[in-house]
């Protein structure tokens, strides 16, 4: 794998988790919403991300000399709805309330949400600490070349 091949792959891994992270903003700022264009309450949307599979295995990649190859990436598959019910909430005040006075509210949790912005914010910097040690090694490189 080439130093531009690396950093290609890297790269995807960061735009990917920038839009998980942008997702999961999403989710939060609408823990409270009611009513949305759909109808109904908001629904907790997801990622789904997938790969595009090695060319060979690890083996034949150990044993293969270095040749341009099309990069590895990182690609957002989707992004899926939750499907899990409401939670009903008894605010009879409510604009949005039903005949007995509960209104359906985002099956959003806080928490599992701050955990996977979390895991987002790590993923995303393992993806600049390996860009940024492969940009090192690019330079290191050509440091020796000038000997």
């Amino acid at each position: 794998m080439n130093f531009l091949t690396a950093m290609e792959t890297s790269s995807s891994g960061l735009a990917a988790q920038r839009f998980r992270m942008n997702v999961i903003a999403a989710n939060i700022a609408n823990a409270q919403t009611t009513r949305t264009p759909e109808g109904g309450p908001y629904r907790r949307r997801d990622v789904v991300f997938g790969a595009l599979p090695a060319p060979r295995t690890f083996e034949e990649e150990l044993r293969s000399r270095v040749t341009p190859e099309q990069p590895l990436h990182v690609k957002v598959l989707g992004v899926t709805v939750d499907r899990r019910p409401p939670v009903l909430k008894f605010d009879p005040s409510h604009p949005d309330a039903n005949e007995e006075g509960f209104v359906a509210m985002p099956n959003i949790n806080a928490t599992e949400e701050m955990v996977n912005l979390m895991l987002a914010t790590r993923s995303y910097e393992a993806n600049v600490a390996a860009f940024n040690a492969t940009k090192s090694m690019a330079l290191k490189a050509l440091d020796i070349g000038k000997v």
